[in-house]
């Protein structure tokens, strides 16, 4: 009687199977795999019932979950549409595997081409939002790689589903079923096999909380793209619109809380606080926003409660933030280079000077004018989905579509040239 597979056995088979598949899905013509996002999309409406069947029975798990990470973990309907829509705008996006990025021609006649081709195998790891499973599903087969998917524990039912829709599709399509899996073991032990598989797999993308994302970067033995925090800021600046303001801040904190993009923080111009703290925070909790102030913005929001140095750092997930009023722009910046973690800031402003100078000193991948930091986002910038936003700066930064799921190799045509 054969013994069952260890985990690593059973690991070491599911990346071994991948990398074939990746191998056949580099090959694979557009048209086919556009085929299969859109029969993906509408199985996903089609679908629907045994999807948000699946998601009910994790959300009566969920029982310990905050507000925001139930949030996260919902699938609706009009959630199932967005999704779909993002395979949709993902096959209308041209195929960046084949695509020349670079070419010239040698004064010996060399032909040298830059040409655009898949990574090859991905590990994606993310929690609680089982729609993400779909977004890199279909950024991944689009980009002619094959995905290792490993969602949070509390979405397996979700994610379970949505696998099985895709994978089907898959079948029907002509394409590897291996070329999307999934791990359905909750044994966090499978994550560090995985890591050490760097033979067979190219990169690992963490998508989730800091503790996840850090043991990722310490045990991976391959590449990682990754984001540790996402503490954005809104700057309201002394020439900023009122009225725009608070839009944008109560769309940018509250819209939904719990996604990396949300405001976590508020800096606001000594010249405009009297005016704005008032109101900003009454609109902030009359949503049941709580509010970290320093001592000026507790001046004037009796309710704020005094803000410790490590909430102006914090990424909160949830209905909190910090609030500080700053003399100036330059303090605005120093404020965000010294705490900000490199993923989105805005500023809203009607001076143009004030806006450069914003643009071109905070360093993060996105920096937004008189917009909300929830427009950092792949769906939002016109690439259809995405993986995750990135705040490290090689290979990929910001919204990683299709265009990051690739790298490039020199291809050289010639008619005999040697080389003297």
């Amino acid at each position: 009687m054969n013994a069952e597979p260890s985990l690593a056995e059973q690991c070491r088979d599911l990346a071994v199977r991948a990398r074939a598949a990746a191998a056949e899905l580099a090959a694979v013509t557009r048209d086919r795999k556009d085929r299969w996002l859109l029969r993906a999309a509408d199985a996903l409406l089609t679908r629907s019932g045994e999807i948000l069947a699946a998601n009910a029975r994790d959300l009566d798990a969920a029982t310990d979950l905050s507000i925001a990470s139930r949030d996260r973990l919902k699938l609706t309907p009009s959630r199932l549409q967005a999704t779909a829509e993002g395979l949709r705008q993902i096959a209308s996006l041209p195929d960046p595997v084949g695509q020349v990025r670079e070419g010239s021609v040698r004064p010996n006649g060399l032909n040298v081409q830059k040409v655009s081709v898949p990574l090859g195998v991905i590990f994606f790891l993310y929690e609680s939002r089982p729609n993400v499973t779909v977004d890199a599903a279909g950024l991944c087969v689009k980009s002619g790689n094959a995905v290792i998917l490993r969602g949070g524990k509390e979405a397996l039912h979700s994610n379970t589903a949505l696998h099985r829709i895709l994978a089907d599709e898959l079948a029907a399509c002509d394409l590897p079923r291996d070329a999307i899996q999934l791990v359905t073991t909750p044994d966090r032990d499978a994550v560090g096999h995985l890591l050490k598989m760097n033979e067979s797999i190219d990169l690992v993308i963490p998508r989730g909380g800091e503790s996840l994302i850090r043991r990722v970067a310490a045990e991976a033995t391959m590449p990682v793209l990754k984001h540790y925090l996402g503490n954005c800021h809104v700057y309201v600046d002394r020439a900023a619109d009122l009225d725009m303001a608070e839009r944008i801040v109560i769309n940018a904190k509250c819209q939904r809380p719990g996604v990396c993009n949300a405001m976590e923080s508020l800096l606001v111009h000594a010249d405009v606080a009297a005016a704005f703290v008032p109101r900003v925070g009454a609109s902030l909790q009359a949503r049941g926003v709580e509010v970290r102030g320093c001592e000026i913005t507790r001046r004037y929001l009796l309710s704020a409660i005094p803000a410790t140095e490590a909430d102006h750092a914090a990424e909160f997930c949830d209905l909190v933030m910090s609030m500080k009023v700053v003399p100036d722009t330059e303090s605005a910046v120093a404020h965000i280079r010294r705490y900000g973690s490199g993923h989105t800031d805005a500023i809203v402003t009607a001076d143009l000077r004030a806006a450069r100078y914003f643009v071109d000193r905070v360093d993060s991948s996105a920096v937004l004018v008189n917009a909300s930091t929830r427009f950092n986002d792949g769906f939002e910038l016109g690439l259809g989905a995405e993986i995750g936003i990135s705040t490290d700066k090689f290979h990929a930064r910001g919204p990683c579509g299709l265009q990051e799921l690739t790298s490039y190799k020199y291809v050289v045509y010639g008619d005999g040239q040697v080389r003297e």
